[in-house]
Formats: C-alpha cells, structure tokens, sequence
C-alpha cells in the first residue's frame, strides 16, 4: 500500500469512526428503555444490528463490572460489537482476528484511540481456543463476542470448557436452521463461510442448540436482535435476579438479511441446504 492510498484508507476510517459515534449517540437517544423489552434497548453505532443497545443496557446492569471485553472475528473495528465499548465507553478489551491485514489496520487505526485494547492476530481453533483464557486480562469479561461465521457452536464450547465464564455471551445464530432444530456445522478446521455452500446458508449454529449449550453451563437466555443475527446470554450470578427474570425475550425471528435476498422463510431456507451433513446438539 504506497503513501496516498493509506492516507485515504486512514482518512476514510476515521470518517466512519466518527460517523459511527454521531450515529450511536443520535440513536441512543432516542430510545425509551424498558429494562423488561430487549427490544427497546437496541440502537447501533458501530455494530449492524442493535447490538450496541442490548450490550450497553446489559453492562450497566453488572453487579460488579470490571470493564473489559473479548471479541473473536474482530475485523478492522469499524463494525462490530465491542467497538462502542471500546470508543464511547472506554472499556478495555482484547481484539481477536485472524485476517492479517484486518488485524495490522485495526491495530493502527484504534490503539491510538484506547490504548487498554490489545489487537491480536489469530486464527483461532477447537485447540487454540483455551489459549484465549490465557490471553485475556480477565476470565470473566464483561462481554464476549464471537463472530466467524462457522465454527462458532465448537469454539464456544471449548471456551466455556476452559473456565472462560465471560458474563454476556454474544453469537450469530443461523435462522435457516429454524427455531427448534438443535443443530450445527460440524467442526471443520478449515471451514470458510464463503466457501461453506454456494447460496451461504451453509454455516454456524441453531437459536436451539445455543439454547442448549448455554443452558448446561449455567447462562440464562436474553434475547435476539431484531434482524434475526445475534442471541445474547448472560451469567445469572453477575446480575441482580430480579432484572434477568424480568426480561421478557424476544424468542426468535428471522435473519432479515438471508429473508431479503432469497424471498423465502426459513423453511424454504432449510430446504437449500436439507442435503448437507449437521451436527445434533443434545
């Protein structure tokens, strides 16, 4: 990259670091909170689908916060889960991406901007996965992100088998799968969504089987956004029981997204991908 394209690169970052934050702030505002409805705690700076909103809500309600994060699938920052935190809220955290060129450019755009963020870069496996315990300042985060598009069912698991107990735990579930079907990818080292089937249906985890995981490892479920992307739960323990009890979840709903470009719901969704090998989550 020669001089003159990094510096547009640079000045078309901050341009969306700033319009992120004036986005952020503008909808934030605008929200009228009902600590029981998720779905009035959702606005977005950096993140696409209200996430921002529910973590920020969710944050404030930790009983004793400690004000550091772990996103997996952190890409260049400009849009993900954790960077509000990070900007807005000066939270401390670690970035995890295994893109090199992603990782080197995040590293260069926001450590300036925070410098209690570490920006790593790793491909992160089944096996590597309890590395990430080691790594990280904290094994109970405030919040955990996990976005990879794959195998993200497999390295949750292993995560939480390492005593990695962060106390908002945020995943992408596949709305293809259905609200009931408890399935996944199976575990593939090597898995590439774009490559994982030709309409990209082909990828992660049922709302179901995350239900499961977390259920066994003591997390309650919260919600899910209101463009059927991500589900969020929490540790029971790191809140007052009153507040996680009177959340009333929004249960399930289509990813908007896979429902635009293919014109059909998640049955016929299913239907595309009914041939390929799955992972049954007991």
């Amino acid at each position: 990259m020669n001089k003159l394209t990094r510096f547009l690169r640079h000045l078309r970052s901050m341009q969306s670091i700033n319009m992120s934050l004036s986005r952020g702030a503008a909808t934030s505002a605008l929200r009228a909170i009902d600590f029981t409805d998720p779905g009035s705690w959702e606005f977005s700076g950096f993140s696409q689908n209200g996430e921002d909103g529910i973590i920020d809500v969710l944050t404030r309600r930790i009983v004793r916060p400690n004000r550091y994060f772990v996103e997996i699938g952190a890409s260049d920052g400009l849009e993900n889960n954790t960077s509000w935190l990070a900007i807005a809220r000066r939270y401390s955290g670690l970035w995890i991406e295994g893109d090199p060129e992603s990782s080197e450019w995040c590293r260069y755009l926001f450590t300036p901007l925070n410098y209690g963020l570490e920006i790593m870069q790793r491909f992160v496996t089944q096996k590597s996965a309890a590395q990430v315990r080691e790594t990280a300042l904290h094994a109970d985060p405030d919040v955990f992100s996990l976005d990879i598009d794959g195998n993200d069912y497999h390295l949750s698991r292993a995560l939480l088998a390492s005593g990695f107990k962060p106390k908002v735990f945020v995943v992408e579930y596949n709305s293809a799968f259905g609200p009931d079907r408890s399935v996944t990818i199976p575990y593939r080292e090597d898995f590439r969504f774009a490559k994982g089937h030709s309409n990209n249906l082909y990828y992660g985890c049922s709302l179901a089987g995350w239900k499961k995981l977390f259920a066994k490892n003591g997390y309650a479920f919260v919600t899910v956004d209101s463009n059927g992307v991500n589900a969020f739960f929490v540790d029971p323990a790191a809140f007052n029981e009153s507040f996680v009890e009177g959340i009333r979840p929004r249960e399930f709903t289509e990813n908007y997204s896979q429902a635009r470009e293919y014109k059909m719901d998640w049955r016929g969704q299913f239907d595309l991908i009914r041939d390929r090998e799955l992972f049954g989550i007991q």
